[in-house]
């Protein structure tokens, strides 16, 4: 199909990725490795490459809300914040380039989730190889970066909870435990191992990829169809030139669970209904575009110490707890991770005060109950879409009690050494905060999020009306395009999702080296 304006320049290759982030840098590098294969891929953010500010990983929270930062809000959440910045990146590398890489493979019960939901192929037995694909430098915390007071709250778990210390998190599936993190990141400088860095950087310094080209700065704001068929999309450079970037293959989407299912939508791909009252033509009806909205919510218990931390560290959250509460749920419940900060943005809005000195636990909800959606506001790319998450509007109130049980829990570590000595008073959410159901407004109230918004586009079966895509990651109706990021996931992992979005990004490589012939047709 020609470019909607004939002013238009064309830019062809065999596929077009959409987004540069985490799935995007590892598809581009694998398709490339064949040298007949041409490949664009565009990113809205500039590149990462000489970007201190990006590859220093202990510099994450200076991204945050920054320039390169899309800064998603959300919507009014009556029994959670509705103060929380969605943290989204606009850089090479994807949130890989902005997060603190914690770097965990699922767990085998996640795998076989998204199975049982209807991801035929993508259980544990067959996703396990793909960890052993991945080119980021994933090591656990080095010696050196582990301070005196996490070595000291690591111990402190182990007395109070009495669950076992983890060395290595990805050496084997577990239930419980306690321990340093393993980070995609190079220890001797501080350095990320990101997507880009891992993926697209070795290739870019050595020149020797003239078939891959990457459009910076640039926004996809169209996907251009011929019928059912994907032929590219339609984009703008920060110069303000349109661009229509032809896809002799594929087009393959990997801009997000925020971003995916909003170029699905002004494209005039999903829920017929809402698509309509806001002007944009539906050329196809798929309901699911949008819902299934999911994320690990936390919040957070603070506590000021008696003076200054130790200062090494790999990037401020470098050790985490895994706790089983429920014997026949299928892996932890409830997750911790321990901040050598005071991390109070929350807090501080409900009237609490930053201690100058001070550490944190954030009781984690691995799987939540919640489920939101995504949904268009307006037919203008540049207005962004509307995230409902439902933060704690689950029936049985499941999330809400699961974080009163993480407060409760984090008090006894607070009481044990050699933890203990190190702190002067809990700050927030204060230890006069006893009772369940205001230990719930509170922390409810100051709950954030750790940045893993997946699922608007989920992977299913046939008969489910809400399955966006297929377990080919081909979206159902359409030919020639497939999704590869976060929006896929039937369900969320348990863990930190980053490594699983790597490995859906492996795994996409792989169904398109197999089958270059088929050229995606559903």
């Amino acid at each position: 199909m020609p470019p909607s304006s004939p002013a238009a320049r064309t830019v062809k290759a065999d596929y077009v990725i959409v987004g540069g982030g985490t799935a995007g840098s590892v598809i581009a590098s694998r398709l490339t490795e064949d040298p007949d294969v041409s490949v664009v891929v565009i990113e809205g953010g500039p590149t990462d490459i000489d970007r201190d500010d990006v590859l220093t990983l202990r510099r994450w929270l200076g991204l945050l809300g920054g320039d390169l930062d899309y800064g998603y809000t959300t919507t009014e959440q009556p029994r959670g914040n509705s103060h929380i910045l969605h943290s989204r990146a606009k850089v090479l590398g994807g949130c890989s380039s902005h997060n603190t890489l914690i770097s965990f493979k699922p767990l085998p019960s996640d795998w076989d989730e998204w199975e049982a939901a209807g991801a035929t192929g993508w259980g544990a037995a067959k996703m396990d190889p793909y960890f052993g694909k991945l080119r980021n430098n994933i090591v656990r915390v080095a010696k050196k970066d582990q301070n005196a007071i996490a070595t000291d709250w690591v111990e402190a778990v182990k007395t109070a909870l009495d669950v076992p210390e983890v060395v290595g998190f990805n050496d084997q599936p577990f239930d419980e435990g306690v321990g340093f993190f393993d980070l995609s990141y190079h220890p001797e400088n501080n350095k990320r191992s990101s997507a880009s860095v891992a993926y697209l950087h070795p290739h870019i310094e050595a020149g020797d990829r003239p078939h891959l080209t990457l459009l910076l700065e640039t926004w996809v704001h169209k996907l251009e169809l011929d019928g059912t068929r994907a032929t590219g999309v339609r984009a703008t450079t920060k110069d303000g030139e349109e661009l229509f970037v032809e896809a002799g293959r594929e087009v393959l989407l990997c801009a997000g669970a925020v971003d995916t299912p909003r170029l699905l939508m002004l494209s005039g791909i999903g829920p017929k209904k809402d698509l309509e009252a806001l002007g944009i033509d539906c050329v196809l009806d798929l309901p699911g575009v949008g819902e299934n909205l999911i994320d690990h919510p936390e919040s957070v218990i603070v506590w000021e110490t008696n003076g200054p931390l130790p200062g090494n560290s790999a990037m401020d959250s470098d050790a985490g707890l895994f706790i089983k509460r429920d014997a026949n749920h299928k892996g932890p419940d409830l997750m911790f991770h321990f901040y050598q900060i005071p991390f109070t943005d929350n807090p501080e809005r409900l009237g609490y005060e930053r201690p100058e000195h001070g550490v944190s636990m954030t009781p984690n909800i691995p799987k939540s109950r919640a489920r939101g959606r995504l949904y268009l506001t307006s037919a203008d790319p540049e207005v962004k879409p509307a995230l409902d998450f439902k933060y704690f509007e689950d029936d049985e109130d499941y999330d809400g009690k699961t974080l009163v049980d993480g407060i409760k829990l984090a008090r006894k570590v607070a009481e044990a050494e050699p933890f203990k000595k190190w702190l002067k008073r809990e700050v927030f959410p204060g230890p006069e905060v006893t009772d369940d159901a205001e230990i719930s407004e509170l922390v409810r109230k100051a709950a954030h999020t750790v940045y893993h918004p997946a699922g608007t586009c989920k992977m299913g079966a046939k008969d489910d009306e809400l399955a966006v895509v297929d377990p080919q990651l081909k979206i159902r109706g359409l030919s020639h395009i497939r999704i590869a990021d976060a929006s896929v996931f039937p369900t969320m992992p348990a863990v930190n999702p980053m490594l699983g979005v790597l490995m859906v990004g492996e795994k996409c490589a792989e169904l398109l080296q197999e089958a270059p012939a088929q050229g995606g047709d559903a």
